[in-house]
């Protein structure tokens, strides 16, 4: 399911090749420093199916919450707008590693390898002799990402299963909007992350990647049978939207861009996918082909989520559902879906990390440090989940700290770094200029905004648990 940025079947590759340094475990894990695939590689339907899964995440569910954080009218204009910028930084990305690869008779170099070689052929002294920090920082930006996704899954799995213990006395066959329910939690919502958090312990255990996958499988399934059923009740009677503004507060916009940045995060797995096509000189055609389909599930989902909804909306649209047992099975199914997604999300940062620490032990300790960090990396998703319970705000902060930069601000700047000396336009130097200040000013002012919001009491407008909804 939704492996938000990752090609795991790449990963696959990268593992079978035996052990590595931690700088190279680094750059393999994340799903980048793999060999072409040749003739045994991808289709062009099974490169346009793992693309799809790779940006169909938790994202999706708050669009309806980032829409109304816009505006009826500013919100899908603008989503639209990050959306094709996102989609021609993954193409600026495309062309310099295939620029790189030519210049230094490489097969192929990863996210990380482009921007240090980058680096390295750049006018300033400086930046050459620190090239090795690029590939640095983008790792260190993966890793935040990841647990950041990480994080999110927490938080999402205890807001569903919050509201489906709490309901259960009163969830009947009947399906009747949520509004007319009023309910009061009887647990805090903290109670369901350390329920939940033995259980992911558990699993993060497992480390063959190939065992993962039948429950990527699985969470594939649940998660197409969980949208099929939001989309034919978001569609059902959707009220006249003259009540809702066209455009919203500034500062809420702010966190709109944070969590549309979020769900587009995809920027590193097209390389690695590109990669193992067959005919890699399709991907081109698979990428725009697919993002459309994106961008159209993502404008349509939001904007009917919002209108739908209106300002009773949630950080999760699947806490907006009916409570019937039918809209039930959504969140149950989703969660699932999530549940075993973490495992795979969580394995980028446990293989960069891992390394690491067995490097400082001795052979026989191995183990122990292993299953100790794979642990205490799970709590600490946990902790920052028990101690930031805003579903919303953490989608904004991880969008707008890292995924800004992974998504807009380095590509564009890499094609400066990279095609500079070679008689680039100044149409296209101003243009990867605004780019990266669109980028560093949504990073800067959302994630200002997102600790700004963290904390002040939570509103009805902006609550994400049964606790605060009627």
């Amino acid at each position: 399911m939704l492996l938000l940025g990752r090609d795991y079947n790449s990963e696959l590759n990268s593992l079978d090749n035996g052990p590595q340094s931690p700088s190279e475990s680094s750059s393999s894990i994340t799903s980048e420093n793999v060999h072409p695939a040749g003739e045994a590689g991808l289709s062009m339907m099974q490169t346009l199916i793992h693309l799809l899964k790779c940006n169909i995440g938790t994202g999706l569910l708050g669009l309806p919450l980032a829409i109304k954080n816009a505006g009826l009218l500013v919100g899908p204009v603008s989503l639209l707008a990050i959306g094709v910028l996102t989609v021609h930084c993954m193409v600026i990305l495309l062309n310099c590693a295939q620029h790189l690869s030519q210049r230094l008779q490489k097969t192929f170099v990863n996210y990380g390898e482009a921007t240090m070689y980058g680096l390295e052929t750049c006018p300033n002294t400086w930046l050459r002799a620190h090239a090795v920090w690029g590939r640095y920082t983008v790792s260190f930006l993966l890793v935040i990402t990841q647990l950041g996704f990480c994080n999110v899954y927490f938080m999402f799995m205890a807001d569903n299963l919050q509201q489906m213990v709490e309901e259960a006395h009163v969830t009947s066959n009947i399906c009747q909007p949520r509004e007319i329910l009023t309910l009061t939690p009887i647990l805090d919502i903290r109670f369901y992350m350390l329920i939940i958090l033995p259980f992911l312990i558990l699993l993060v255990f497992i480390q063959n990647l190939k065992v993962l996958s039948i429950f990527s499988t699985l969470a594939n399934i649940t998660t197409l049978g969980s949208m099929a059923l939001i989309f034919e009740y978001i569609m059902q009677g959707i009220p006249y939207p003259s009540n809702l503004p066209l455009m919203a507060n500034w500062k809420t916009f702010l966190l709109f861009f944070g969590t549309a940045i979020f769900t587009f995060e995809g920027v590193g797995m097209v390389l690695p996918l590109k990669n193992q096509m067959k005919h890699p000189q399709q991907f081109s055609f698979v990428l725009y082909l697919g993002m459309s389909i994106v961008i159209i599930l993502y404008i349509l989902l939001g904007t009917l989520g919002y209108m739908k909804f209106g300002s009773d909306t949630q950080a999760s649209i699947t806490l907006n559902l009916p409570n019937c047992w039918l809209y039930q099975s959504v969140k149950l199914m989703y969660s699932i879906g999530i549940f075993f997604t973490y495992a795979l999300q969580f394995h980028v940062p446990a293989e960069i990390v891992i390394p690491f620490a067995i490097s400082q032990v001795s052979e026989s300790w191995a183990l122990f440090v292993d299953l100790s960090v794979r642990s205490a990396l799970v709590c600490l998703t946990c902790v920052s989940a028990i101690l930031i319970p805003r579903l919303d705000l953490v989608i904004s902060l991880v969008g707008s700290v890292s995924s800004s930069a992974l998504a807009l601000i380095i590509p564009a700047l890499l094609e400066i770094v990279i095609f500079y000396s070679e008689d680039m336009s100044c149409v296209t130097i101003a243009k990867d200029i605004m780019i990266s200040i669109v980028g560093l000013l949504g990073c800067i002012f959302g994630t200002y905004q997102a600790l700004y919001e963290l904390p002040q009491p939570i509103s009805h407008s902006m609550a994400n648990s049964t606790g605060v909804h009627a």
